[in-house]
């Protein structure tokens, strides 16, 4: 099975900066979204070097159960695996749009969020999250961070409240025909003759794990770099095998460290964790 380690093993053998040109013409990718949703991936299958699209989509066949679609969350699952959401940004310091789907500490079979077949692609309750988050500057890759959800955001119930609380303050309006929703709600019946309807849904906006984590980790502009945060329990709960790979690896433009970072529930408490860097 593949996962995070594998996936951050081949990027720091083959680092690509140039994800669009490299990605546009092989696997049709139409924007620059696209196109790192198949780095990505491929970077999980060890699928880069691989320019035949159905030996890719082959490959992606046999490790995810899930390939995802444009308009929910996750962008794919690895079949009894981890679920990754893959991101985009364009500065260090620039805030990630979530749309509609709260930030999430780990993915949940019942969230009404996900499709059915996201639901039903295989025998699962509940999946650790992982946010591959790419700065991109020119079209070009600067920086790519993989940060699991328990690392990055709170628990489901803290969003939930928030949501159900504004759901709640709209049905009390007096005179509103208030209705229950996937998003916020609706109003229906705004007109007179009732035939127009107002939808009310969230923008949800997350700090980049740049910013959120700046206090172990400073931007590097001048260079490619990649890191990886990780929960120590969960680095341990990883093959033993692609441990040993990755820390054979370690030199001088790639290590792996033990860190101390702020609980998402609680900031007073620190979680261990492990932080893997990589530089070009």
């Amino acid at each position: 099975m593949v996962n995070l380690l594998t996936a951050f093993s081949n990027f720091a053998k083959n680092p690509i900066a140039e994800i669009g040109d490299y990605y546009r013409s092989p696997n049709r990718a139409n924007n620059m979204g696209e196109a790192l949703e198949f780095y990505i991936k491929d970077l999980f299958c060890g699928t880069v070097g691989t320019k035949d699209i159905n030996k890719k989509h082959a490959v992606y066949s046999k490790y995810f159960s899930y390939a995802g679609n444009q308009n929910n969350p996750p962008d794919f699952m690895i079949r009894g695996g981890d679920a990754v959401e893959v991101k985009k940004v364009e500065s260090f310091t620039a805030g990630i749009a979530l749309n509609s789907s709260y930030p999430k500490d780990r993915l949940y079979a019942a969230s009404p969020m996900i499709t059915k077949d996201c639901r039903n692609c295989e025998k699962w309750k509940e999946k650790d999250l992982i946010y591959a988050v790419d700065v991109l500057k020119k079209k070009k890759l600067k920086a790519l961070w993989f940060v699991y959800g328990d690392c990055y955001a709170a628990g489901k119930d803290t969003y939930e409240r928030i949501k159900k609380s504004i759901s709640a303050g709209l049905a009390g309006f007096e005179g509103v025909g208030f209705s229950k929703t996937k998003e916020l709600g609706r109003v229906n019946k705004v007109d007179p003759l009732g035939i127009t309807y107002l939808r009310i849904r969230g923008m949800w906006h997350i700090a980049s794990p740049m910013k959120v984590f700046n206090y172990i980790v400073k931007p590097n502009n001048e260079k490619v770099s990649a890191y990886a945060l990780i929960l120590k329990a969960k680095y341990n709960s990883f093959p033993v095998q692609d441990r040993k790979v990755l820390e054979k690896m370690q030199q001088k433009n790639f290590s792996i460290s033990d860190v101390k970072i702020k609980s998402p529930n609680n900031p007073a408490k620190l979680l261990e964790a492990k932080l893997l860097s990589f530089t070009k």
